[in-house]
This record gives C-alpha cells, sequence and structure tokens, in this order.
C-alpha cells in the first residue's frame, strides 16, 4: 500500500517502521518543545499523510514516550482521510504527568502512527433491543 507524504522540515527522516514486525510507523518531533509540569503542548511532526480511502491514522505514544515524562493528552490521536491539505501537519499531544518541565528535542522519535482500516454505518433507531442486559462496566468480573 503506498501512502503520500509530505515533509515540513526535509532535513529529518521519514517515518520509519523499526522493526519487521511492527504496527506502527515512528514519527519525529520537528521542533524542540518545553511542556511545564501539568500541561499540554502540542509537538509538531513533521507529516502531512494522503491516505487511501476506508482508512484512519492512529496517533499513539510510543511504548517508551512515558519514559520522558509525558503521554498523550488525548489518549489517541485520530486522523481522518480529509486531514491532507498541505498545511495539515499532525501534531503530537503532548501532557507532562511531571512536577519539572520536560523538553522533547527536534528528532526525537515521539510518536507512533498506525494505519487502520474502518466502515461508515447507517443508524437504524429502535426502541428496545429485547435481550437481557449485562449490568455495565466491569460486569464479568475482576480477575
Amino acid at each position: 500500500m503506498t501512502v503520500r507524504i509530505k515533509r515540513i522540515d526535509k532535513t529529518l527522516p521519514l517515518p520509519q517502521y523499526k522493526t519487521k514486525g511492527a504496527a506502527g510507523f515512528d514519527v519525529y518531533a520537528r521542533a524542540t518543545v518545553t511542556i511545564k509540569p501539568k500541561e499540554v503542548a502540542y509537538i509538531p511532526l513533521n507529516v502531512v499523510l494522503e491516505i487511501p480511502s476506508g482508512t484512519w491514522i492512529m496517533l499513539a505514544p510510543r511504548s517508551s514516550t512515558h519514559k520522558l515524562g509525558i503521554t498523550a493528552a488525548n489518549s489517541i490521536g485520530v486522523g481522518d482521510g480529509d486531514f491532507c491539505g498541505d498545511n495539515d501537519e499532525y501534531h503530537f499531544a503532548a501532557f507532562n504527568f511531571t512536577d519539572k518541565e520536560v523538553t522533547v528535542e527536534r528528532g526525537t522519535r515521539i510518536a507512533q502512527m498506525i494505519l487502520v482500516n474502518y466502515a461508515q454505518v447507517q443508524f437504524e433507531e429502535v426502541e428496545s433491543f429485547n435481550r437481557e442486559n449485562r449490568g455495565g462496566f466491569g460486569s464479568t468480573g475482576l480477575k
């Protein structure tokens, strides 16, 4: 599958799958960003993507991102297929969960992107499903 990409800063590498079995490709911070304690900052990721119809981009922290003292402010990001104008650069919304400033240096692999298939649905509204209720969150037990 081919994905068209525009890099804002061509001195930074293209995104890369770092292992043969990797689901996500790593993306790099385009700028050095300092994040104050308990605040959110937006780290530019140097990519605009044109993805195939029927797919979306999941933007997630790398498994090591928390070691920097940050995590994704919005859990994951959702990149829709129509987010692909020349200035639609992806950003990582980083939350600093520490009590001191955190600086993310330009060129740091800060996040990963995963291309995911989807299908849009049509809704049919009903008054009842006529099924037994399961009981809500945790209804199958703790273990």
